[in-house]
């Protein structure tokens, strides 16, 4: 007797144990496998974002192992040392994978869009390239995947953001659209801080840049532009760079007169720009300006984004403006302070792939920023990074 029940309840634990294993192999299933290239100050906070939710079976990929090595992450990530331009390897990497995530240097967009073509994964990329966004939306038309590129801040939720405003009105007059990651307490001439990739900055300083003036659809220089606006007693400067509109240039055309994106800063730092790449020819020798900043100018987290959207049109056959207003700033992030250019850009993306996960957005084709609701974006548990610091002025029709 004594045997059996000693058995029996050997038998029962097994079993429970079966269940639990079970369990876990179907949690293990379920979860999505995700590849975010480039292991960086945004790459790497959204792997941490990711794996957080225990949602995600995420692996970190850069062909630096330093960099992996740096990257301070839940025991959950993956790394992977890899070099990405080598011919197959990230290929390789993406069988099997339900997405990518670029977070790597706005050159290598049009590699890793190619590899996630070929492999048949959804694509997600945080570019404000306007060069590899055209090519990213050439491969999404034979591809049996989504390609969802500019997923970041600007270009990204400003987009987002700009069109959930424009729709509100009968007839559009203008669309200004104004964003920008400062340090808190700026103190070179500069005033201006690393929050972000340099190769980044850089390139939005240097491209053409696209604006809608007078209902065309025209090319306008960097740094150009220049205006001044208040904003909490706080005065800022703004002016022309490259990507920031994204998509929405091409969805406003012929609905808008006037649409123009613009990056926040404070007061002289454009000047100090134009005489670094125009007068010191800086703007043909960006290595050189890219080691210069990475030597001279310190990193910061103790940082501000600021996202300023106003859009003027007719509602009722009434003139009307109706403006959104953001700040977000550091905070911790689970174990660890974030700045909030991380926070911001890391949640962007992670909200897209989300409601691309879920379902909410297309599991196929080319995917504009704009075609996403606002309100579906802010009510996702990444988006909500945004809401809770909302502070949002609009004008009743």
């Amino acid at each position: 007797m004594l045997r059996f029940a000693q058995f029996h309840a050997s038998f029962r634990q097994a079993s429970c144990d079966s269940i639990v294993l079970s369990k876990g192999r179907a949690r293990e299933l379920v979860m999505k496998k995700i590849i975010v290239v480039g292991a960086g100050k945004i790459g790497s906070t959204i792997a941490e974002m990711l794996a957080s939710t225990g949602d995600y079976r995420v692996t970190l990929v850069d062909r630096s192992a330093a960099q992996l090595g740096a990257a301070e992450l839940p025991e959950t990530v993956k790394t992977l040392e890899l070099d990405i331009e080598a011919s197959g390897t990230l290929e390789a990497a993406l069988a099997g994978k339900f997405a990518v995530l670029s977070a790597a240097p706005f050159h290598l967009t049009t590699r890793i869009a190619e590899a996630a073509a070929s492999a048949g994964v959804h694509y997600l990329d945080l570019t404000e390239d306007v060069v590899s966004t055209r090519r990213v939306k050439q491969l999404a038309r034979s591809a049996n995947s989504a390609f969802i590129p500019q997923c970041g801040l600007a270009p990204g939720f400003i987009s987002i953001v700009a069109n959930d405003l424009a729709s509100r009105f009968d007839t559009l007059e203008s669309v200004r659209m104004r964003v920008g990651a400062l340090p808190q307490y700026p103190s070179n001439a500069l005033n201006y801080n690393l929050t972000w990739s340099t190769d980044g900055v850089i390139n939005e300083y240097c491209e053409p840049c696209e604006a809608i003036v007078e209902g065309e659809l025209i090319e306008v220089p960097p740094l150009e532009e220049r205006e001044e606006f208040s904003l909490d007693g706080v005065t800022y400067e703004a002016f022309n760079t490259s990507g920031g509109l994204g998509t929405l240039a091409e969805t406003l055309k012929g609905k808008v007169r006037t649409l123009n994106y613009r990056t926040i800063r404070y007061p002289g730092h454009a000047a100090i720009m134009k005489a670094l790449l125009n007068d010191l020819g800086l703007r043909h020798r960006r290595d050189v300006l890219k080691d210069i900043f990475e030597s001279a100018l310190p990193a910061t987290l103790q940082d501000v984004v600021i996202v300023f959207v106003t859009v003027s049109g007719r509602k009722n056959g009434r003139l009307l403006q109706e403006t959104y207003a953001n700040k977000i700033y550091a905070k911790r992030v689970g174990d660890m302070v974030r700045s909030a250019i991380q926070i911001t850009t890391a949640s962007a993306i992670c909200a897209v792939l989300d409601m691309l996960a879920d379902g909410t957005l297309p599991a196929k084709g080319f995917i504009k920023q704009e075609d996403i609701a606002l309100d579906a974006f802010l009510a996702n548990r990444f988006g909500h990074a945004y809401a809770q610091h909302e502070m949002v002025s609009r004008l009743a029709g």
